[in-house]
């Protein structure tokens, strides 16, 4: 067995994650949203949690296209808090709707989310050296710098640790520690 960063290697679903997803640069808008939305519903509870639901997530937030989430009404909000496939939080629904727009905002503004998100690491991925997974942050210095720009914007649920996961889920930084076999790979992506 490859070596990996000690996660719940018991769990098939958390392999396929880390083996395949986490860290790996991501730079596709639709991708990006739904990565910030289930960050966001994560906020107190377990990745582990979150990856179980993930695809009863995508139908209830149409695939997570910000353009059809920004047009959920009450209407809908009183769906979603029925639907026991998701985190059923209205707080956090409210959130996801408030960020599907303000998301739209800064596509307007920078052409594309990815290019905003990306730039605050020069467009290129901060490579860590962690050996344990003890030593990884739950939040940084950048992070705090791009969850203050995204709560100046309106986002909501967007604090540090939740931004420093995104990055972390997004490849914006490589935090597999230096010992996991998808530390060196994913340098190469």
């Amino acid at each position: 067995m490859d070596n990996r960063c000690g996660w719940e290697v018991k769990d098939e679903q958390y392999i396929a994650y880390h083996d395949n997803e986490w860290g790996v640069p991501l730079h596709d808008d639709n991708k990006l949203f739904e990565f910030l939305t289930l960050e966001s519903f994560q906020a107190g509870l377990s990745w582990m949690l979150i990856l179980r639901k993930r695809e009863n997530f995508r139908k209830a937030f149409k695939n997570f296209d910000p353009v059809k989430v920004s047009k959920f009404g009450q209407t809908k909000i009183s769906q979603l808090m029925q639907d026991a496939g998701i985190i059923r939080n209205k707080q956090k629904i409210e959130a996801a709707i408030n960020n599907a727009k303000r998301f739209l905002e800064i596509q307007k503004e920078f052409g594309s989310f990815d290019t905003y998100i990306w730039s605050f690491v020069g467009h290129k991925p901060i490579v860590n050296q962690f050996e344990k997974l003890e030593d990884l942050p739950a939040k940084t210095g950048l992070s705090d710098k791009i969850s203050k720009d995204l709560k100046k914007r309106g986002f909501k649920f967007m604090g540090s640790t939740v931004v420093y996961s995104h990055m972390q889920a997004t490849g914006m930084v490589n935090d597999h520690i230096t010992s996991c076999f998808r530390h060196q790979e994913v340098k190469k992506l």
